[in-house]
């Protein structure tokens, strides 16, 4: 379930959503949990039954591109964590990565630390989908977890709930605040 999370996480964060994203996601407004993050799923789902793709990509692109100086939130963990694009934890991300076995996606040209892709590695991880290593694949991903999301993914999901420009991607970020807060609490019980 955790791989999940993730996943839903890297689809919706890597680019503006799709019809076939978009159509998913609509899947989500039946979900029944009456947590805070299963509201904030069915809560998703339901912008997304309501929002065209046309609507959803615009705000995307407000969001993360934005016009001129850039969107209203970079998704990228060297500028949450240093103040800095393409910083040491970028090339610490690319020393994990190569020593994991990881390599970057080939038709992407969004820096590794970029949110969607963090998660993405994640959900490799914890599926063994990435990697050419053999270890214990939960230590690996702790580990990763522990330097490469934990410092600042939280607070970027918290800058998404509150960003001006965010309505369809406002409960994306509470997903992702309450899924990092979820993860932090578990790997600290496990220590």
């Amino acid at each position: 379930m955790r791989a999940n999370f993730y996943a839903l996480l890297a689809r919706v964060l890597a680019k503006p959503m799709d019809e076939d994203t978009l159509e998913v996601m609509r899947g989500l407004a039946t979900h029944d949990d009456s947590s805070p993050l299963g509201q904030a799923i069915a809560t998703f789902g339901k912008l997304c039954q309501r929002t065209p793709r046309v609507k959803a990509e615009e705000e995307f692109t407000t969001l993360f591109y934005g016009v001129g100086a850039g969107g209203e939130i970079s998704p990228y963990g060297s500028l949450y964590m240093t103040g800095l694009i393409y910083d040491k934890p970028l090339a610490d991300l690319r020393g994990d990565m190569a020593r994991l076995g990881i390599a970057a996606a080939e038709d992407n040209a969004e820096p590794e630390d970029h949110i969607a892709s963090l998660c993405e590695m994640m959900h490799g991880l914890l599926t063994g989908a990435l990697g050419g290593v053999e270890r214990d694949s939960r230590d690996e991903a702790r580990a990763f977890f522990d330097k490469h999301l934990a410092p600042w993914a939280g607070k970027l999901f918290a800058d998404l709930e509150r960003a001006e420009s965010a309505s369809l991607y406002m409960p994306v970020g509470t997903i992702g605040r309450l899924f990092i807060e979820v993860e932090r609490e578990a790997y600290e019980m496990a220590a």
